[in-house]
């Protein structure tokens, strides 16, 4: 079973590092997980992410579902020998992918009926069948379905949606219980929209059950960005503290930055890498594009003091050339510094909680990014 060991606590905000033991290997919060639909993380090998620092990745219920679907990834015993990773998977339920990729999908008390976005064939996903699918991947955490709910959306949509994602939950965490094997771990998602006494009311039920871990979804969905972090202030604390607090979707390096200051663990998101494929790269100092014409003729690495494989070899210019020609190798160099910079950012972040300097590590973050902040923007 899924543990946490919180080691540190900032004193002037909730932000804190620890500890996830796992079946397959420890991992160290607070933390971002690269995204691996597909089974891989577009453009990088097993071996680049290790490289990278990645301690965890994520998988997608509804795609591998699709293709190749379990008959194949049986023959591996799960997901991990499929891909040739060896580290803790994570894999959404598929719900979302439903509600956004699908065509003619349905929700009703049974689950989703859908077709699928690859072929047009039927399909229904229960939240039995979502457990059993990511059985079948041996993810080392599991996500209940839910469901997904659009912005803006009215309070009585987001409470039906609520209440069904709780009914769900129970269901999941049923299923679950008859089948479990100590190395599959299942984890809640708090629902509620934008509306602050929903939030508490699905944190409320949603604890009630024993989950090893909690998330919250629903983020990041097109609302203002203080309305997003405004619900993530106000629903962390209403999780436990002893176990696992996972923000979905999300996000900018900002948005990691104060998350974290909020308490939250763990993180995903595509950005760095579908931004690394559209030509922008994060630094310390911001985004920069690298199709600008500006750095044609410019000898520097992406960032200076980057350690990344790609700044420690390549050139501004060079990777101009390969993104503006669309070699291909230029997604491969994009990806692995983007998911460097992501990575880096965390071990710092883990880093200045552990000498409870975080405040100091926030108003350098902003510092380089010349924006100024104080301790009151929290």
């Amino acid at each position: 079973m899924l543990t946490l060991q919180v080691q540190y606590q900032s004193t002037e905000t909730r932000a804190r590092a620890g500890r996830i033991m796992t079946g397959r290997g420890v991992i160290e919060t607070p933390i971002f997980m690269p995204v691996g639909t597909l089974g891989t993380v577009k453009a990088l090998s097993p071996e680049e992410l290790t490289d990278c620092g990645a301690q965890i990745i994520l998988g997608n219920t509804y795609h591998l579902y699709l293709r190749p679907g379990c008959e194949v990834i049986d023959l591996f015993g799960g997901l991990h020998r499929f891909m040739h990773w060896d580290g803790p998977i994570l894999t959404d339920s598929g719900g979302f992918q439903v509600f956004s990729l699908a065509k003619l999908s349905k929700i009703s008390e049974e689950g989703y009926t859908f077709q699928s976005h690859v072929d047009g064939s039927r399909h229904t996903l229960t939240p039995e069948i979502s457990i059993d699918v990511q059985l079948c991947l041996d993810s080392d955490i599991m996500m209940c379905l839910d469901q997904c709910i659009q912005y803006p959306a009215s309070r009585e949509e987001a409470k039906e949606a609520l209440e069904l994602t709780t009914r769900w939950a129970g269901r999941c965490f049923n299923f679950w219980e008859k089948t479990r094997h100590p190395q599959n771990n299942l984890f809640g998602i708090i629902q509620g929209g934008m509306f602050p006494e929903l939030r508490e009311r699905s944190a409320s039920q949603l604890t009630a059950l024993d989950f090893p871990g909690f998330a919250i979804g629903g983020l990041s969905v097109g609302e203002p960005i203080d309305l997003m972090r405004g619900m993530a202030d106000f629903t962390l604390p209403l999780l436990p503290d002893d176990k696992p607090k996972y923000i979905m979707g999300v996000g900018t390096p900002e948005d990691l930055v104060e998350l974290v200051a909020l308490g939250a663990d763990m993180f995903d998101c595509v950005m760095p890498t579908r931004n690394a494929r559209n030509g922008q790269l994060f630094t310390a100092g911001g985004t920069l594009n690298i199709a600008n014409a500006r750095f044609r003729t410019d000898t520097d690495p992406i960032e200076a003091d980057c350690t990344c494989y790609t700044c420690r070899h390549y050139s501004r210019a060079y990777l101009r050339h390969l993104y503006k020609t669309r070699e291909l190798l230029a997604y491969r160099l994009n990806t692995l510094h983007n998911i460097h910079y992501y990575l880096s950012l965390m071990a710092d972040m883990r880093a200045a909680i552990s000498r409870d300097e975080f405040m100091e590590f926030r108003r350098a973050f902003y510092r380089k990014r010349h924006v100024s902040v104080d301790n009151g923007d929290l």
